[in-house]
């Protein structure tokens, strides 16, 4: 395969540009509140900040994210990729210039709008999740899938390792925070011409679908059926491990494990190395003939019994072992996006992948909430009862999937009955 038809250079760089942006915005927004009375009006005037932010972030992508997807899915397979990269680009650009001309932060505000309006994450995740799909076969598809993930991970990882020491880098002319934002916006620039002018897309799935004839009658009916199956797995899935991991950041910085910067430090970096855990595990799943929906059972399994056991978790040590139970929980999402390119036709990926994401994106601002005070209701009594509650969540999520993988045994065997 050419260099040109591979995206995961892409993924790479544009996610190291990200951790930059995300570690430069977290620091700025601390110092222009670092002025308030008291510590308790600091941390109120951060996460009013962040309140804001993050619900511009989840509102703006909506309508632009599904255009792009169906202009996507017209087979103009970069444009969903592209322009929200272009919206990255010039967002990124304006937290640069409010570093260095010392713009109020209340202009940052913009930067959310900016990006959602160019599709943001929602349409630039689910175009390469269409792309990867539509370059590949049904065989190797959860393979090169996760193997996506995988690259996306490992630059999360570099980029957030490396971001605390660049923001620090400045002289007498430059600010805090400069040359870490001067490199998110190179580097997110790099992506776009990249995507512009060298990606190149390999419609195999498209060539293939047009070769195979359709198999049953009831095709069409029973995909509907297992997309709004593998939507619900998803969902409930994405709740119970969304909603976990923004409740573990917090219970770490507490007694009894009190972390501080260099234990955290550890356990997002133990946190990347799942990508890596759930990326063998699938390989060696594959090779083994394990089918999509019985790895998406172990990757769930997985995270249930590791979230659980982190409820009683009261030393370092426990909770490193806690997030070793939890190797294969990225298994699920990929595999998961992998079995809905299957029920569909190519010309429908991106509408699908899109609508998958928006719709984590619009339960994530009911239980967001919902989590944040059930966690500090049972603060003072017993704070891990919300890791019992997403343990909860991820043995529902096992329902709708255990549902597919029924229904795609029976179907097979319909199939070898008609063959015979």
């Amino acid at each position: 395969m050419s260099f040109r038809k591979y995206i995961t250079p892409l993924v790479f760089c544009a996610q190291v540009a990200s951790s930059f942006f995300d570690t430069a915005l977290q620091m700025v927004v601390k110092e222009r509140c670092a002025n308030a009375t008291d510590p308790d009006g600091e941390q109120k005037a951060i996460t009013n900040f962040n309140m804001t932010f993050n619900m511009l972030i989840k509102f703006m992508p909506i309508v632009p994210a599904i255009i792009l997807a169906k202009v996507g899915d017209r087979g103009y397979r970069k444009v969903p990729i592209a322009v929200p990269l272009v919206g990255y680009f010039v967002s990124r650009a304006l937290l640069l210039l409010d570093i260095a001309l010392g713009w109020p932060l209340q202009v940052l505000y913009a930067v959310p709008v900016i990006y959602g309006l160019c599709g943001g994450f929602a349409s630039y995740w689910a175009g390469v999740m269409a792309l990867v799909s539509v370059s590949s076969g049904e065989e190797d598809r959860s393979v090169r899938i996760m193997r996506t993930e995988l690259v996306y991970g490992i630059a999360g990882f570099i980029g957030s390792l490396a971001s605390g020491h660049l923001f620090n880098l400045y002289n007498v002319d430059l600010k805090h925070g400069v040359i870490l934002s001067a490199l998110s916006v190179l580097l997110y620039l790099i992506c776009l011409l990249y995507a512009i002018f060298i990606l190149r897309v390999d419609h195999a799935s498209e060539r293939q679908e047009r070769r195979e004839s359709v198999g049953i009658l009831n095709q069409e009916a029973r995909d509907k059926i297992n997309i709004a199956l593998l939507f619900a797995s998803g969902i409930l899935y994405d709740i119970a491990v969304a909603g976990g991991m923004e409740m573990l950041a917090a219970y770490v910085l507490k007694d009894p494990l009190n972390w501080g910067a260099t234990e955290v430090g550890y356990g997002n970096a133990a946190g990347s190395l799942l990508f890596i855990t759930s990326f063998v595990g699938v390989k060696m799943f594959t090779r083994c003939s394990v089918k999509d929906e019985s790895m998406i059972m172990v990757g769930m399994v997985s995270f249930a019994v590791g979230i659980y056991f982190m409820a009683f978790v009261t030393t370092t040590p426990m909770y490193f072992l806690a997030r070793s139970v939890t190797l294969f929980a990225l298994i699920p999402m990929p595999t998961i996006r992998s079995l809905l390119s299957k029920q569909v036709k190519g010309s429908s990926y991106g509408i699908t992948f899109v609508m998958l994401q928006l719709s984590f994106k619009l339960a994530s601002l009911v239980t967001t909430p919902i989590y944040t005070k059930i966690y500090q209701a049972t603060l003072d009594t017993f704070p891990g009862f919300v890791f019992m509650l997403s343990s909860i969540f991820t043995v529902l999520s096992m329902i709708p999937i255990s549902i597919v993988g029924c229904r795609s045994a029976r179907h097979n065997g319909y199939e070898r009955i008609q063959g015979n």
